[in-house]
């Protein structure tokens, strides 16, 4: 949560860490998403194992590792392990398998998404759930030597919408050391949350959504672009607010829509939002 007394000017000198997910430009291979990173200045990538073809187009994740690390690019997770709160034998199984993937390409974290189809919601039920998995992946992600990041899902089906929620669950269950957040602008709007947590953060994702005639209740993946002057979610404001409660790591793009996959200029798209952002959040400061 951020609390009273941060400089009010933090924005002023801080460097902002821009990332890459590879949903936003899902069609590239992932030596090309390297390049990419490299070439607009990012901290790093996070990949994917829900892209069309195979995680790192077939190729050994040692070899990822060596192509990143050649580029300057750090690897800051691998997504994903799907409803992760709902465990069981062969839950465990897929993110024991996705761990190991992980530390072999050098990735820093593995994410962990909830359930997102409606069920497990029930207040006292979904609590139960979600401790449940967090005492059974502390021990998994401090034996690889990684960090589990948790990301809420604003959307009014899924069984972790709160930020809180996760941070209560991850005091409670030991191993706090090995879980940090995913603070995801469009979620965190979508679920109407007021408390950030940028010292549980690990990652931010940004997207904006831009067109006017959408209710908060019908925004979806599918609306999700870069962030630019017409956004719609405060991704500024949220940026700045964690800035200014200490955050200082990655912020990481991660666009869904088919009008960004479809770009004939990704970089230079992805360029002109990451500008943008670094104007706005100058100018709040100034």
């Amino acid at each position: 949560m951020v609390r009273a007394g941060q400089p009010a000017n933090r924005e002023d000198s801080h460097v902002l860490r821009f990332a890459i997910n590879h949903m936003t430009v899902p069609r590239i291979r992932y030596d090309a998403l390297l390049d990419m990173a490299a070439a607009t200045d990012c901290v790093g990538v996070e990949f994917r194992n829900d892209l069309r073809g195979a995680l790192f187009d077939g190729v050994d994740p040692t070899e990822v590792a060596r192509d990143a690390a050649g580029r300057g690019v750090r690897i800051l997770a691998l997504a994903e392990v799907k409803s992760f709160n709902i465990w069981s034998d062969d839950k465990a199984r897929e993110a024991e398998d996705l761990m190991k993937i992980a530390r072999a390409c050098g990735a820093e974290a593995v994410a962990l998404i909830p359930r997102n189809d409606g069920g497990g919601r029930g207040n006292g039920e979904r609590q139960a759930n979600l401790r449940v998995a967090l005492r059974e992946l502390g021990p998994m992600l401090a034996e690889h030597g990684l960090i589990g990041l948790v990301e809420p899902l604003g959307f009014e089906i899924s069984s972790l919408r709160l930020k809180s929620e996760a941070v209560d669950a991850i005091a409670a269950m030991g191993h706090a050391d090995r879980f940090r957040l995913v603070h995801d602008t469009f979620h965190h709007h979508l679920a109407g949350e007021t408390d950030l947590f940028p010292e549980m953060t690990g990652v931010v994702h940004i997207s904006g959504v831009t067109d006017p005639a959408l209710s908060v209740g019908e925004m979806t993946d599918a609306h999700r672009v870069h962030v630019d002057a017409r956004d719609r979610l405060g991704n500024i404001e949220q940026i700045g607010a964690l800035i200014r409660g200490g955050y200082d790591g990655p912020i990481s793009v991660e666009a869904f829509a088919t009008s960004v996959h479809a770009s004939m200029d990704p970089a230079g798209e992805l360029a002109g939002s990451f500008d943008f952002i670094r104007d706005r959040i100058a100018a709040k400061a100034a």
